[in-house]
């Protein structure tokens, strides 16, 4: 991961063609003993639109992490409205 001008957490991931692709790190969220992150493609800075968000599941620690796409929708679901939550709570703090 790297940090770029702006602080924003940019991670690069392999896409399923061998492809490099770079998201933005929005968070990572616990959720019944394992950790997820959630990701999107949008690298502007600009917090107030909308933007695809992605949830990955966290294989490993450090380096050796690795991350794959959430397919359970159940577990998608229940990860992505923690995340939303998180943003919530986050934006009542900046009030």
């Amino acid at each position: 991961m790297e940090r770029n001008e702006e602080n924003m957490e940019i991670i690069e991931l392999i896409d399923e063609a061998g492809e490099t692709v770079q998201f933005r790190l929005l968070a990572g969220i616990e959720y019944q003993d394992a950790q997820y992150i959630a990701v999107t493609d949008d690298l502007s800075d600009d917090d107030e639109g909308e933007c695809n968000v992605f949830i990955l599941l966290v294989d490993g620690e450090g380096d050796d992490a690795t991350y794959e796409m959430v397919e359970d929708e159940a577990v998608q679901e229940a990860v992505f409205n923690k995340f939303l939550t998180m943003m919530d709570e986050e934006g009542e703090d900046d009030e």
